[in-house]
C-alpha cells in the first residue's frame, strides 16, 4: 500500500482495477482538509485521467520491474526487445512504446518496464545521441543571434538545431521534450 504523502512521479499504483503510473502530483489545502490532485497514465491502455484522493488515502502498489534490454527491431505492428541476461525476446505492441520510438535505434539498450511478463513500456535514458541526418545549410555570418534550423534525425525525429550544425553530426538530445541539448561529434 501507498499513502497519498508517498505519492511520487514515476510510482506505478492500482487504481479502479487498472495499473497506473503517477505523472504528476499537486498537493492542494482547501479550508476543510488537504487533498491531492494526481494525474495518471493507464498502463495499459494508455491515456491519462485526473483523480483527487483525501489526504492520508491509500492506494495499492503495483510490482513493476524494470529489464535492462537491447532494442532489436520493430515492424508497423511489434517491436523486439532482448533480454540481455537470458537472451529471450519479447515481442512489445507498437502502441506500447510510440513515445519512445523517436529516440530509440537499432541495437540500443533501453529499461522495459514489466508487470510479470507483460510489457507497459520503455524508460529512456535523460538524453540520448543521434546522428543528423538531413539539415538546409546555416548562413555564413549568422551565427550570432542564436537562430536555429529544423534538422532531422536518424530516426527520423526533427529537431531545431543551431545553424552551424550538418549531416553528420552528433548531437545530445533531451528524451523528455525533444530539445537539442549539445554537439558531442562533427562529421
Amino acid at each position: 500500500m501507498i499513502s497519498t504523502s508517498d505519492f511520487k512521479k514515476g510510482a506505478c499504483v492500482e487504481v479502479d482495477d487498472a495499473l497506473c503510473r503517477i505523472e504528476e502530483v499537486q498537493h492542494v489545502k482547501t479550508k476543510k482538509s488537504a487533498v491531492y490532485r494526481v494525474k495518471l497514465r493507464d498502463l495499459r491502455a494508455g491515456h491519462i485521467t485526473e483523480k483527487t484522493f483525501n489526504a492520508g488515502d491509500k492506494l495499492v502498489s503495483a510490482r513493476v520491474e524494470r529489464r535492462r534490454m537491447q532494442y532489436l527491431y520493430g515492424d508497423a505492428d511489434n517491436h523486439t526487445f532482448m533480454n540481455l541476461e537470458t537472451y529471450d525476446q519479447i515481442q512489445v505492441p507498437t502502441r506500447i512504446v510510440q513515445d519512445a520510438l523517436p529516440f530509440m535505434k537499432e541495437n540500443d539498450e533501453v529499461q522495459v518496464v514489466l508487470y510479470g511478463d507483460e510489457a507497459l513500456g520503455v524508460d529512456l535514458p535523460a538524453a540520448v545521441e543521434l546522428v543528423i541526418a538531413s539539415s538546409e545549410p546555416g548562413v555564413k555570418g549568422d551565427t550570432a543571434t542564436g537562430a536555429t534550423k529544423p534538422a532531422t534525425l536518424e530516426t527520423g525525429l526533427v529537431v531545431n538545431v543551431p545553424l552551424f550544425m550538418n549531416p553528420g553530426d552528433t548531437i545530445k538530445v533531451s528524451t523528455s521534450d525533444a530539445r537539442y541539448l549539445e554537439r558531442t561529434k562533427t562529421a
